[in-house]
């Protein structure tokens, strides 16, 4: 077999391994005429993406129950987004947090003038870097943490603190009904910081994050302005979330299928 770059074989092997249902370090690197160091490093970084478990002298196939998520938003997830940005005006200034669903709402500012915006994330920034027309970009710095692929602590919220914004787009992790969003990483300072700089928070989320149990609470409903969710959010949730100040936009489900 011909020599690949590394992106090209390292698909090559996803495939092999989808087909064949296990490949050996030995195997792949006779194929793709290789060492077996590449092929290690071709393996560990492919488990580290989640796309296959690495076992003595090869790889398995990840079980389905451990499948880790397209990292890029998905057709729910862009819905949301552009209903989302259907609120911000040109010249606006506005905060976008971490996040899948928030990912998606950048490909929406394009249609935008005039915009400054705050970010925490490094991918978020390369996209907003991508617009064509590309708005004001400011990053909070900060301490990184990987658990949340963004920057974090004081000095970011220092940074945040030194300018006001129209609004803040922040996704989440779960809805307690009673009590606010929730998340998984135990830091939340940051989040509530970006909230209480901003004019109008908006949280997006899929309403399937109803159904998880979550003890983090990251922002309380009185610093929530807006939720925008998908139409399979119950009508009894709905009313819960509005009885709390809140407005309550929803969008049709989009199926990724």
């Amino acid at each position: 077999m011909i020599k690949r770059n590394t992106q090209q074989r390292r698909r090559a092997i996803v495939e092999q391994l989808n087909q064949t249902g296990e490949v050996s370090v030995e195997q792949l690197a006779q194929a793709f005429e290789t060492s077996e160091v590449t092929i290690r490093k071709d393996l560990a970084s492919l488990e580290t993406d989640g796309f296959l478990l690495r076992r003595y002298g090869g790889a398995v196939p990840l079980p389905q129950e451990l499948a880790v998520p397209q990292r890029g938003p998905s057709a729910n997830q862009l819905a949301i987004a552009h209903k989302a940005a259907e609120l911000i005006r040109d010249h606006n200034r506005i905060i976008i947090d971490c996040g899948s669903t928030t990912l998606g709402l950048i490909p929406e500012l394009n249609e935008k003038r005039g915009l400054v915006v705050m970010t925490n994330s490094l991918q978020l920034a390369n996209a907003i870097h991508e617009l064509e027309n590309e708005p004001t970009l400011l990053m909070t710095g900060g301490t990184w943490d990987p658990h949340s692929e963004s920057f974090q602590g004081q000095m970011a919220e220092q940074v945040l603190r030194s300018y006001n914004f129209d609004q803040l787009f922040i996704g989440a992790d779960g809805i307690d009904l009673n009590r606010g969003t929730t998340t998984f990483n135990e830091l939340t300072n940051l989040s509530k910081v970006m909230a209480e700089v901003s004019q109008q928070v908006v949280v997006m989320l899929e309403s399937d994050k109803l159904q998880r149990r979550i003890p983090n609470l990251e922002l309380p409903w009185k610093q929530i302005s807006t939720v925008v969710t998908d139409e399979r959010l119950s009508s009894q949730a709905a009313d819960i979330i509005r009885g709390h100040g809140i407005e309550v936009l929803l969008v049709p489900y989009q199926s990724s299928n």
